[in-house]
């Protein structure tokens, strides 16, 4: 049906992630993938970019996996530093002008927080904590697939098609519909096929990697933000606003791009290893 074009880690939370040849994944998701997060010490809330007004600035970090449990955070600058240096967390609070604190275990409880644009409807998937960010509401976000005790938002996994971000293309041709502002794990492309093509896909098969669709990916103003060379671009929520509206079934009708998986088998992959997929 496709192929691997890319393949994506995350190692600390909201910030940008890196590019790889092969990714080993099993249930918990791409090895490395959101090993980090930051702390917010004066809410005990993880830092999240879906609250852009205080932590949109983390996409102005880059972090690469040094070894498993080390990870190399590049700052605005170009300097850069590892998660087992002491005195980072202390670095970062001075370059984000908040004091933060460096995790590798969420806080029992915890949540983060995200600013809701009004484009994706009444029906929010957390309570509103009082606050405006913009003139919009911040909510709270507690729900989460994946195990407990890791900082994913809602499963391991998340991949997208090449034609998705092609139908996105050809229906506003005046934004960049770049696979970095979706954050996908796998970007696969799918040959003589249009549209929205995984919406429908049930079950993934890449070599000895078994994935099972959970849900479409509802997306976020995190989509929208600057990164790299990218700019900032509402129109980008709004688009999947506009033409892909999914039942999400855990949530409500999201706009939506992509699918969250989970690991029914795990497995390394590559960038050009052959995908196939059942739908339903």
């Amino acid at each position: 049906m496709g192929v691997v074009t890319e393949l994506w880690r995350y190692p600390v939370k909201s910030m940008l992630g890196e590019r790889l040849d092969e990714a080993v994944i099993d249930k918990d998701g791409v090895a490395g993938d959101r090993s980090f997060a930051l702390i917010d010490a004066q809410t005990g809330k993880i830092c999240s970019a879906k609250r852009h007004d205080l932590w949109g600035r983390l996409f102005s970090f880059r972090a690469t996996l040094v070894e498993p449990g080390v990870a190399r955070i590049v700052f605005p600058d170009g300097s850069q530093h590892t998660t087992d240096e002491p005195h980072l967390a202390s670095l970062i609070t001075a370059e984000l002008g908040r004091e933060v604190t460096l995790a590798q275990i969420p806080p029992e409880g915890a949540v983060l927080e995200e600013v809701w644009d009004d484009v994706k409807g009444e029906q929010m998937y957390g309570p509103a904590t009082g606050e405006k960010a913009g003139g919009q509401t911040v909510i709270d976000v507690t729900t989460s697939l994946a195990a407990p005790g890791d900082f994913f938002d809602l499963a391991a996994i998340h991949f997208i098609t090449t034609n998705t971000l092609a139908e996105f293309s050809r229906l506003e041709p005046d934004s960049r519909f770049d696979a970095r502002r979706f954050r996908p794990n796998i970007l696969i492309e799918v040959d003589d096929e249009e549209g929205f093509v995984e919406n429908d896909w049930r079950v993934v098969h890449i070599g000895d990697l078994e994935l099972r669709t959970l849900m479409p990916v509802p997306r976020c103003v995190m989509t929208t933000l600057p990164q790299d060379d990218l700019p900032k671009d509402s129109n980008v929520l709004r688009s999947a606003a506009r033409h892909n509206m999914q039942d999400t079934g855990v949530i409500g009708t999201m706009p939506c791009a992509g699918i969250y998986a989970a690991v029914a088998s795990g497995g390394t992959i590559r960038v050009g290893d052959t995908v196939s997929a059942t739908r339903g």
